[in-house]
């Protein structure tokens, strides 16, 4: 079963680029890591002009992409569910799962500024991390394990660390 970890903040928080920090770190440990992000609005659309969008366009209830190094997958369905995806995966070594703030796994808390902070509030269940770039966040969140933003080594340290002891 793999290791399902989040990375929970607002627009612009660091998110995106954290995750794919630590993509690169937890792969030169070894690991085989998948990424799920969560679209809360919907954003999400296939590339303009390709045939696996004509195809989605068309009303295909489903569209599979086969290439010689992997397979994109885009299938309308109400209301997916997390937990049915993370089966999916489960023969990876981690899955990093960016946004889903109320799904029950645990997360990391990021923001840059006190604003975005209140992301802690947010999240459920509490984050067990918090990482960002602000100078005196320990000073405000002192209850929490807190990381620099850029301190990806540290992130990942902290990652195997949760998971070998719970």
């Amino acid at each position: 079963m793999a290791h399902c970890i989040g990375f929970a903040g607002y627009s612009n928080s660091g998110k995106t680029t954290l995750v794919a920090k630590l993509i690169v770190e937890m792969k030169q440990r070894g690991y085989r890591i998948a990424v799920m992000k969560h679209d809360a609005h919907g954003h999400y659309k296939e590339a303009a002009g390709t045939d696996s969008t004509t195809f989605v366009e068309s009303g295909a209830e489903a569209v599979v992409t086969l290439s010689p190094d992997g397979i994109h997958v885009f299938e309308k369905k109400l209301k997916p569910s997390l937990e049915e995806q993370l089966s999916a995966y489960a023969h990876l070594d981690y899955v990093f799962i960016e946004g889903f703030k109320k799904e029950k796994h645990p997360k990391i808390a990021v923001f840059r500024t006190l604003e975005q902070s209140e992301i802690i509030q947010v999240i459920e269940p509490e984050p067990i991390a918090i990482a960002t770039d602000m100078n005196d966040f320990t000073f405000h969140f002192g209850g929490f394990p807190s990381f620099d933003l850029n301190n990806i080594p540290g992130i990942a340290d902290y990652i195997e660390q949760y998971f070998e002891s719970n």
